[in-house]
């Protein structure tokens, strides 16, 4: 596992990869910068520098998440929410099949580790309101308005 840090106008983010692919980007507040690298990780560095210059709409570099057989089907259902849009929890639990899920859905997003391009910052609450997030609401924010200005 090699971990890298990366600058971006959210703030630091953590990236980790293996040699199959990214396993987490993670906000890191308190973090020191790394620079060990990969193939995985140069590529998304430059994938990080378009999106948030409204470049880059669909990440393509190859994605390595943990996690259990019912979060991955929460996670793939995140990436294909189109860039630019919002769902809600409960619109995200009918896509996976499961509509009496919903939160076991919002809690498989809490514990998705790959910010951004496993986007569960598009998931909003059913009445509109923007919901939680667990890098901070301000990203949330920040994320969303950037996808709208770039849509």
């Amino acid at each position: 596992m090699v971990y890298c840090s990366f600058s971006s106008p959210v703030g630091l983010l953590l990236i980790s990869a293996n040699e199959r692919g990214i396993c987490a980007l993670d906000f890191d507040d308190n973090g020191e910068i790394l620079k060990d690298s990969n193939q995985h990780i140069e590529l998304l560095k430059k994938e990080l520098e378009a999106y948030f210059s409204g470049k880059l709409k669909t990440f393509s570099v190859p994605l390595h998440p943990k996690g259990t057989f019912f979060q991955q089907g929460v996670w793939n259902v995140l990436q294909n929410i189109p860039y630019g849009e919002t769902i809600s929890y409960s619109q995200e639990a009918e896509l996976l099949k499961h509509p009496k899920a919903t939160r076991a859905v919002a809690n498989a997003n809490g514990k998705n580790k790959i910010a951004i391009i496993i986007p569960c910052h598009r998931v909003i609450a059913k009445n509109g309101g923007i919901g939680g997030y667990s890098g901070g609401l301000w990203r949330k924010e920040y994320l969303l308005a950037l996808e709208q200005k770039y849509r």
